[in-house]
């Protein structure tokens, strides 16, 4: 499928880790495996010269709650997570509702680069170079019925091998949610890859949400059904908290945590003391996303 987007970081605006592939041959390579679409179509994005994050900082420094709560959990313990076979389970007000696998849906989608950035709601961010297709093509595949509003997702939920829901951090499974048009906008994938590679456990294998407009929290993760509904579904940490985290929680630099500030981000890479650069509204994606709230009060759907 031909990009319906313009706004995001390429290579051209990024400076790869020492020891990867070079672009020659990452593209080389990413044709061999019948992927198509890479980012180097699209446009410069707004922030420019930004270096992406290396395979090592995005893979050991991530949350994955389901494997433990320190940064340095997921890769500790997710090595004994079962990722093949996998299976998506779609249902709710779509046409086509059934048990999807993971194969099958890859051998009908077409898989790009996407080079975006990540903030998370903790006030830390990477660029990260993705690799998945996007996730309306899977909502076209089981066909969205009219009254859908809302798409709901779930992840994985298996104690034997994610020893972190022996614990009650949250309500296991871990859910989340998003408005239909949020879902279908062109920005919204699910990535099957990172840097070329497939997904490591940590970062959500096999299959994950990505959202590059709102807090890493909505990207969720090893996902396992996917349901379109009419009512706004349920998400973890609006149920944890909701004066903390609400629906929406599209990146605002305006809008504080009711314990931090949202106006500046550090930069995973530069170190501990690295220097913290401005926060972007909507993460720097506001041209392509902005439309889908106007009217509303960002502070009051946080």
């Amino acid at each position: 499928m031909a990009h319906r987007w313009t706004n995001t970081l390429t290579r051209r605006d990024a400076t790869p880790y020492e020891g990867f592939l070079n672009r020659r041959q990452l593209m080389a390579g990413m044709a061999g495996l019948g992927l198509a679409g890479l980012a180097g179509t699209a446009a410069r994005a707004s922030v420019q010269d930004m270096e992406l994050n290396s395979w090592e900082e995005i893979t050991n420094y991530c949350n994955f709650y389901e494997f433990g709560t320190g940064k340095d959990d997921p890769a500790a313990n997710a090595g004994q997570l079962t990722t093949k076979p996998w299976s998506v389970e779609i249902g709710g007000l779509v046409d086509r509702p059934g048990t999807y696998d993971f194969q099958d849906i890859l051998s009908e989608m077409t898989i790009e680069e996407r080079i975006y950035r990540f903030r998370c709601v903790e006030a830390w961010s990477m660029v990260i170079p993705w690799n998945g297709f996007e996730l309306a093509d899977l909502l076209a595949m089981a066909g969205v019925q009219d009254g859908a509003k809302y798409v709901a997702f779930e992840t994985l939920l298996r104690p034997e091998e994610m020893p972190g829901t022996r614990y009650p951090v949250i309500d296991w499974p871990y859910v989340e949610g998003l408005r239909l048009d949020e879902a279908m906008h062109p920005l919204t994938i699910m990535a099957t890859g990172l840097y070329g590679k497939p997904l490591p456990n940590q970062n959500g294998a096999p299959l994950r949400l990505v959202v590059p407009w709102k807090y890493g929290f909505k990207s969720i993760k090893s996902v396992v059904r996917i349901t379109l509904t009419e009512e706004e579904p349920p998400t973890s940490w609006n149920k944890a908290n909701a004066r903390e985290y609400g629906f929406y929680s599209n990146v605002n630099p305006n809008v504080d945590h009711p314990r931090w500030s949202q106006a500046s981000e550090r930069r995973i890479g530069g170190g501990l003391f690295a220097r913290k650069q401005p926060t972007l509204l909507f993460n720097g994606y506001e041209d392509e996303v902005a439309t889908l709230y106007e009217g509303m009060d960002l502070a009051q759907n946080y």
